[in-house]
């Protein structure tokens, strides 16, 4: 497994500007709980431009002068209507729109529609950076892809960009490109409507999304088809947009993708959108988790994990249907929720295909990788740049690795499940970590509010000294670590003992120099004297 999680997903805008998503929730949005959005939009490869609306359906939960939204200023608006009436607007280079009416909004249901084109950011370094990615396969067919996590989806349609707010009732796309393309989106296709000129697409999903992935792809695809039984008996459609002169390599990639499938269902429960399907698309960069409809950019670059192909992007892209598309997090502040626990998925991949020993090689290397420069938690209000460094991948995982050391398998991974299934903790609702630590600390019966504070939101590795205070005898402690007894397997004369540490001292009789946590259960640091 290569160390390349922190490669993936973030952020720099190429637009002479860094956009950001998430921070502080406006006031003015506080007050909106999205429903539903309908983005339709006509798509110009040659011209490199859209043109179309956006509705917005939401619920009001007070009377208000103003509807607030987020749209990328670089777009012109030309019209916005309220509940079906024209009304008057300001878009300003801070990528606010703001619509006034003539007296407040009332309560309740409103239904937004916003009029607007023009042409969108460009994505320099896509997934990297957001924007569009305007492209041609090698036959010299456009392939557009979308790409907006760290900049949220107001890159191209007008929306509220939170984390902690994604429409209920899920949402349509109508996507209408020139004729013999195919436009790759979330949920099902309802229909294609042809002309002499266009094809419109029309996608829809009923589950919660999350803006970033209410994207589509577009190229000149072939739909390579199979069928997979969940864990569940639930026979779900799989679907692979793969380019056309890629067709050929699609049924084999569905069947890894079917293997990665299974071992992901059995640690986190049923593939989360049973309803609709298992859907990934071909794209010029290199992937994004786009809830049931993948971004897949790796071309095919096979290794071999337990004797069989493995591609480490489709795998670690997969899982964040799970965590971060099911199980989402309240404020990007936790953003180690979707990455580390995804990333702690690969590794879990890896240990059902290769054994313990080979998914204990992985997390060494995780500790190895992390850089410790600043908190995975940085507060519980953080926008999508601040949080997010490398350590939300490697550490996160390596957390834990070691929260389920420190409980035990047998009820680490029924609560790892849990957390993946309950309503608690999925779809409509969000998740913080003390959301997560409380429902660990539950199962467990023991407070890890301070490993879970220790860990994410300080950069201190656990310290162990380990003083000779006579002739074949230790003076064992942690040092700077409190709050509750750590379990740490200690190795002397040959013999691998587990004991329960902290700061006052344990006497270890050994002929050899006692090795701490040997395995590597713990990120420390080990002082001799």
């Amino acid at each position: 497994m290569k160390r390349y999680f922190f490669l993936l997903l973030m952020p720099m805008f190429a637009w002479g500007q860094n956009l950001r998503s998430g921070g502080a929730l406006k006031p003015e949005q506080a007050i909106m709980d999205i429903r539903h959005y309908t983005i339709a939009l006509q798509v110009d490869p040659e011209k490199k431009t859209i043109n179309g609306y956006t509705e917005i359906e939401l619920n009001l939960s007070t009377a208000s002068p103003v509807l607030v939204l987020d749209l990328w200023h670089g777009l012109t608006v030309e019209q916005t209507w309220v509940n079906g009436k024209k009304e008057n607007f300001t878009h300003t280079k801070d990528d606010l729109l703001t619509i006034t009416g003539a007296k407040p909004f009332s309560a309740g249901k409103v239904k937004i529609k916003v009029m607007y084109g023009g042409t969108p950011g460009v994505a320099l370094r896509a997934p990297w950076d957001g924007g569009f990615t305007w492209s041609t396969d090698s036959k010299g067919n456009p392939w557009v892809a979308i790409t907006c996590q760290a900049e949220g989806g107001k890159i191209f349609f007008p929306c509220k960009d939170h984390p902690s707010d994604e429409p209920n009732e899920g949402a349509d796309l109508i996507i209408t490109v020139p004729k013999g393309l195919s436009v790759a989106g979330p949920g099902l296709l309802k229909k294609v409507t042809n002309t002499s000129t266009t094809s419109t697409w029309h996608w829809k999903t009923n589950y919660t999304i999350s803006n970033y992935c209410l994207v589509f792809n577009i190229g000149k695809y072939s739909k390579v088809t199979s069928t997979y039984t969940s864990v569940l008996g639930n026979k779900i459609p799989m679907e692979f947009y793969v380019l056309e002169e890629h067709a050929e390599k699609g049924p084999h990639h569905l069947e890894v993708l079917a293997q990665t499938c299974r071992v992901l269902e059995k640690y986190f429960g049923e593939y989360p959108w049973a309803k609709e399907k298992i859907g990934i698309a071909e794209t010029p960069h290199l992937g994004m988790e786009h809830q049931s409809m993948n971004a897949y950019g790796n071309q095919f670059n096979y290794t071999q994990v337990g004797g069989q192909d493995f591609d480490w992007l489709l795998t670690h892209e997969f899982g964040h249907e799970w965590w971060a598309n099911k199980v989402t997090n309240i404020d990007w502040a936790h953003m180690w929720i979707q990455e580390g626990i995804c990333s702690y998925g690969d590794a879990l991949y890896v240990r059902e295909m290769e054994g313990e020993e080979a998914y204990q090689r992985v997390m060494r290397r995780h500790a190895q990788n992390a850089q410790n420069k600043k908190p995975i938690v940085q507060g519980e209000v953080v926008d999508s740049d601040d949080t997010y460094h490398s350590d939300i991948y490697g550490k996160g995982a390596l957390f834990m690795h070691t929260l389920r050391y420190v409980i035990g398998d047998s009820i680490f991974f029924p609560t790892l499940k849990i957390l993946a299934t309950d309503s608690r903790y999925t779809y409509h609702n969000f998740v913080s970590t003390k959301d997560v630590e409380q429902l660990f600390s539950a199962r467990s019966k023991t407070n890890l509010q301070p490993l879970f504070d220790f860990y994410l939101r300080t950069t201190n590795k656990l310290e162990m000294n380990v003083k000779q205070i006579g002739e074949g005898k230790y003076a064992v402690k942690v040092v700077n670590f409190e709050g509750m007894m750590l379990p740490v397997e200690i190795l002397a004369d040959g013999v691998n003992t587990l004991y329960k540490l902290d700061k006052t001292p344990l006497l270890i009789e050994s002929k050899t120099l006692p090795q701490i946590d040997p395995i590597g259960f713990y990120l420390k640091r080990v002082i001799y004297e």
